[in-house]
């Protein structure tokens, strides 16, 4: 169960309503996950679809290193609905089971094509150490060039936003949906 109440299409206010409408009409056809929360602030929730719209379908980057870069981070944030999410758009974009599963057991995916390890050494590293060595940006660098980087660098950025925002607010998997591995352990400092 959220954390939050989740504003429902007959609930939300003429703002949320604009914003509701014109995600589900677009390229998702829906609204899940973390904007389900965004939206108690319509002008928030517009500005973050757009934002993931051109992320997650307007770049360089093809589908299947997007979706990569998303599995790396969803699961290097324990996020277990970007996990779920993703899962499900990686198997559509024909990423193997192998590496998926390698990825949610946050081991080496075996049999990586060059430009697919690249994809994932840096969205690991970024993860990780929230920067890259020298060596992982000159080799993306040399594979992609500055905009792909930019722009795989920004989706990195994004979904960490996401998990956060998913994490924070407990949003629940759909009904009969178990989690890949549980949310982070809350402590307090």
């Amino acid at each position: 169960m959220a954390r939050i109440t989740l504003p429902s299409p007959d609930s939300m206010t003429p703002d949320q309503r604009r914003v509701y409408d014109k995600i589900v009409s677009g390229r998702r056809g829906r609204i899940q996950g973390p904007l389900r929360a965004v939206l108690h602030n319509a002008e928030l929730a517009d500005r973050w679809q757009a934002l993931g719209e051109l992320l997650r379908y307007n770049t360089s980057l093809t589908p299947r290193q997007s979706e990569l870069a998303i599995l790396v981070t969803g699961r290097a944030c324990r996020a277990p609905f970007e996990w779920y999410a993703h899962r499900l758009e990686a198997e559509k974009v024909g990423i193997e089971p192998q590496v998926i599963e390698a990825l949610l057991a946050e081991t080496w995916p075996e049999g990586l094509s060059e430009d697919d390890a690249a994809i994932v050494r840096y969205a690991a590293e970024l993860n990780r150490v929230k920067s890259v060595s020298d060596a992982t940006y000159a080799d993306a660098l040399a594979r992609f060039g500055e905009r792909t980087v930019v722009e795989l660098t920004a989706l990195v950025g994004y979904y960490t936003m996401v998990a956060m925002t998913l994490n924070a607010h407990e949003i629940p998997l759909p009904e009969g949906v178990e989690p890949a591995f549980p949310l982070p352990q809350r402590t307090m400092s």
